[in-house]
């Protein structure tokens, strides 16, 4: 039979004010399952503050502890996180639980093309209408005339698999021009091929300061002077505590989507973890015990290969993401990148906290791209800002470095 399908995923609301709201999966196991649970959460702006697991490969048991917006659409989170687990067939009527995976569609994509008179803050609102629809950005081409109109292209997805509909795509266009008002020119929105998603390909070419080993060295001063330091993240491997696992520790600083970054990591070294508890406790840090063994069912016992879990872990902990500022020029351009999943899935919600800290700190953007690049052998997601100095900008490049960088970590 299974379990019925209501009570895959079963949110507890805060018995009190400030109390987190708890979110437990009950489901058969899959590889990847927690990175997966993991990435939808981060998607709709929640932060795990305590987090256990357990599985014994073929079912999973499941508990997050979540804080955040107010506003949080929990009926949409609790369907979009029972989609993420294997899928449901029905039986006289009742909805039940099986393992039969089918491979994931590619989804369409399509091109919202607008021309409007430019503003501050315009890129961000129009971000955050997209990221309110479910409305996935994969490509981003940005670009102000002369005269202060801009041209923007954004290849998008749609989450809800509906935007070929009239119904669907009529509203999307309706709430972009409530939020870009009288200020919009021209907007469609239409399903494109993949010749004119590569007519859309980035620059090739990127600077030294965010492909370089020695990125570290050029984090934003808030990180190099101690928020985030080499020093405090402890990672330690035991196999003598379990017969039949690895224990795996980590005690580091929090940041937004730390659990993410852990469990997107595990997955692309297909690791499986059978007991784990994550909590965070004041000042900001974390720890975490993981009982976790090789896709063969072995400990990890071979010291190379712990010693490069230990180190991609490491590099994942001090830096999730990697933001630059260069010149580009007689211009600056800010960069930031994040590595992708091997599965293709980008980190959630970046262009939105980049454009988010950009008018906050009034800072106007000229032109800006997403685009998907190799570096170090991985496949990063890498965002290009050209900033609109116009008279000359007031706000010092560390300063817009910094912001982006805290936004980014969740760190006020």
């Amino acid at each position: 039979m299974g379990i019925l399908y209501d009570d895959v995923v079963i949110m507890r609301p805060p018995e009190k004010e400030g109390d987190p709201t708890v979110i437990t999966v009950n489901c058969p196991d899959k590889t990847g399952l927690g990175c997966d649970l993991c990435r939808i959460i981060l998607f709709f702006g929640l932060n795990i503050v305590r987090g256990d697991v357990s599985t014994d490969g073929k079912w999973c048991y499941i508990v997050f502890w979540v804080v955040g917006k107010q506003k949080t659409r929990w009926s949409l989170l609790k369907k979009r996180m029972v989609e993420a687990c294997p899928t449901c067939s029905s039986a006289s009527g009742i909805s039940y639980y099986r393992t039969d995976l089918q491979p994931p569609k590619v989804p369409d994509v399509f091109l919202l093309k607008f021309c409007c008179h430019d503003r501050k803050g315009l890129l961000h609102d129009v971000t955050a209408v997209l990221c309110e629809l479910e409305l996935i950005i994969t490509k981003v081409k940005v670009s102000t005339t002369p005269d202060g109109k801009v041209m923007d292209l954004f290849f998008i997805t749609d989450t809800r698999e509906l935007l070929q509909t009239k119904k669907r795509k009529d509203d999307t266009i309706q709430q972009l021009k409530d939020v870009l008002e009288d200020s919009v020119l021209t907007i469609d929105i239409e399903l494109v091929g993949p010749e004119i998603t590569a007519c859309a390909q980035a620059s090739s070419f990127l600077p030294a300061a965010i492909t370089e080993d020695n990125y570290n060295l050029m984090l934003p001063d808030s990180a190099r002077s101690g928020t985030l330091r080499s020093d405090y993240v402890s990672i330690t491997m035991d196999n003598l505590l379990s017969p039949a696992h690895t224990l795996f520790q980590i005690m580091c600083q929090d940041h937004k989507g730390l659990l993410y970054d852990i469990m997107r990591t595990l997955k692309d070294y297909n690791i499986k973890i059978s007991f784990g508890r994550f909590t965070t406790k004041p000042r900001r840090k974390c720890e975490m015990d993981l009982f976790i063994m090789q896709a063969d069912g072995k400990k990890i016992v071979d010291p190379n290969k712990q010693n490069s879990l230990a180190s991609r872990f490491r590099m994942e902990l001090l830096r999730p993401l990697r933001v630059a500022i260069v010149s580009r020029g007689p211009d600056t351009e800010l960069l930031v990148a994040n590595p992708v999943e091997l599965s293709g899935n980008g980190r959630p919600l970046v262009f939105y906290d980049i454009t988010l800290a950009l008018k906050m700190l009034d800072v106007c953007i000229f032109s800006a791209e997403i685009g998907r690049h190799v570096i170090e052998d991985r496949e990063w997601e890498v965002y290009r800002i050209l900033l609109d100095e116009g008279e000359g900008m007031s706000v010092p490049r560390n300063k817009i470095e910094e912001g982006v960088w805290k936004m980014l970590m969740g760190w006020d």
